[in-house]
């Protein structure tokens, strides 16, 4: 079976030696946070197997904690102005405060796109910035599947990108067929087993979603008609379909089965990393649970600063009546000064998650429901309660209570009591252990590792020029053909005129009928 398994990575890997000369690749990151992470990590992958990378990234996109890190690959750096640059922050500080309140809305998120189009203009404006990227002639371009700008900045170079999606496809429309009757639209909160009533909110939120993506798309229009000719100005929806690859954040162990096209591939698990011995102070506050063990509470990359006084409050009241330790990452956290923290809690500025989720005397990962986050404990085998605000984190939290892999409280519905009861729900019953350590099983067992298979696609992309033998020729039909509507309309005209001619007929034939008895008599 090793034997095999080697024979099939040598067999996928090949083409990528086969290349000629290292090709020259630019990565994007504008967006900061986990987006940064999972595309840093792309980058190193690709440039530790011989190609040539440069990173482009937005210099103020919360990432001050990780541009500090050494890498291998090139960085070129863009900011806008210090004054848009300072109420960009504002902005979206009170937008991800008033999420982690529960008060999520649609006019939110759609704040937050207009705010990286206003953005993405200062960009797509530097000419000095694009005339020099144009002239590294880069032979293939990754985009953030989030972020509308770096595909208009492919647009600019003219060059072929490929798509890597950090969140939920859900989210966005990448051509994939989506039966109704048991893929949930997005923001549905359902599964793939509907019952009728499910299926009739499922189709009904598919056409809310379809206006919803319309409109967030046409919050780019103002700036893809000041940077591009009229005449050759792209089509935001088109653009997501014209990506040569789409690499999504996730993996069958999570996700709902449904079609794929063969340019989609599953790449979840990317971050996760083979463990190491955590530092010695973890390992000094955990020992002193023994058998109890210890929950880790991490909120991801950014959101930390924009926790509310309540959220920090609920959550230290709920863990001071575990049995366990809880180790909890919690930087910049605006702790309030007459709370009292409880006394199995640790709270740290920084934490290695990915060993700490390895760790033997693991109970419970608490999180806001990230991918990234999401995928590391799934390929641990740690089951999760979550705590998610907005973005794609309901929709991942509901896979994950689907899959028997833990359970979740909306950030509105959380107080001290709700969240005691699904830790200790989630802690005391070994199926969710078992749900865990089984979708372990399945994210490992793949042929490939997610970083095989991301090396194997870019350099089949890279040697045979593009994806066009991969993309099916739905792209390029119009809407109405998709659905087959002009079809149908055919058949039911050709339908309607056949059963007219019969209803004449055969009131032709009464009316012969009818003359002849009447000479008759």
């Amino acid at each position: 079976m090793g034997e095999q398994r080697a024979v099939l990575i040598i067999g996928f890997l090949l083409p990528g030696l086969l290349l000629s000369e290292a090709s020259r690749i630019l990565t994007q990151s504008n967006l900061g946070g986990s987006h940064y992470l999972l595309m840093d990590r792309v980058a190193q992958i690709l440039q530790d197997h011989g190609h040539n990378v440069t990173m482009l990234h937005h210099e103020g996109s919360f990432i001050s904690d990780y541009s500090k890190r050494k890498v291998s690959y090139h960085e070129v750096s863009w900011t806008t102005t210090e004054t848009f640059e300072k109420e960009f922050r504002k902005n979206i500080g009170s937008i991800l405060t008033e999420n982690f309140r529960g008060r999520e809305t649609f006019e939110s998120h759609m704040r937050i796109i207009g705010l990286h189009g206003a953005q993405c203009d200062y960009l797509l404006k530097r000419k000095d910035l694009i005339d020099y990227l144009k002239n590294e002639n880069f032979d293939l371009v990754f985009v953030d599947g989030f972020d509308f700008c770096s595909f208009l900045m492919a647009e600019k170079l003219g060059k072929p990108f490929v798509a890597l999606n950090a969140c939920s496809f859900n989210i966005l429309n990448a051509g994939l067929p989506s039966p109704i009757s048991y893929v949930p639209a997005m923001n549905s909160l359902l599964t793939d087993h509907m019952d009728f009533w499910g299926r009739v909110k499922n189709f009904l939120m598919f056409f809310d979603s379809q206006i919803k993506r319309s409109k967030i798309y046409s919050t780019f229009d103002n700036t893809i008609k000041k940077n591009f000719p009229e005449g050759s100005r792209p089509v935001l929806s088109h653009l997501l379909q014209k990506a040569e690859l789409w690499f999504i954040n996730s993996d069958f162990a999570l996700e709902f089965s449904r079609p794929l096209h063969p340019n989609t591939v599953y790449i979840g698990g990317l971050l996760a990393s083979s463990e190491k011995p955590v530092p010695q102070e973890f390992e000094n506050f955990i020992a002193k649970f023994k058998d109890h063990g210890f929950v880790l509470v991490a909120f991801g990359s950014v959101v930390d600063k924009f926790l509310t006084q309540e959220f920090l409050m609920e959550m230290n009241s709920a863990m001071a009546s575990l049995p366990q330790g809880i180790i909890w990452k919690c930087k910049d956290c605006h702790w309030p000064k007459d709370n009292k923290l409880a006394a199995n809690v640790k709270i740290v500025d920084w934490l290695p998650q990915n060993d700490l989720l390895a760790h033997p005397h693991i109970r419970l990962f608490v999180t806001h429901g990230g991918m990234n986050s999401v995928m590391e404990a799934i390929e641990h085998g740690v089951p999760m309660v979550g705590v998610p605000a907005g973005g794609d984190q309901p929709d991942n939290m509901l896979r994950v209570q689907a899959k028997k892999l833990g359970l979740y409280i909306h950030v509105d519905q959380l107080t001290a009591e709700t969240l005691v009861l699904k830790m200790k729900q989630v802690i005391g019953d070994q199926r969710y252990k078992s749900a865990a350590v089984a979708a372990s099983v399945i994210r490992r067992s793949h042929p490939l590792t997610p970083a095989q298979r991301l090396l194997g696609w870019t350099n089949h992309i890279l040697q045979t020029g593009g994806a066009a033998h991969l993309k099916p020729h739905v792209f390029e039909q119009r809407w109405y053909e998709q659905y087959l509507l002009d079809v149908s309309l055919f058949l039911l005209v050709v339908t309607l005129g056949a059963v007219g001619v019969c209803v004449k007929l055969v009131g032709l034939v009464v009316r012969l009928l009818r003359g002849g008895k009447l000479k008759k008599m």
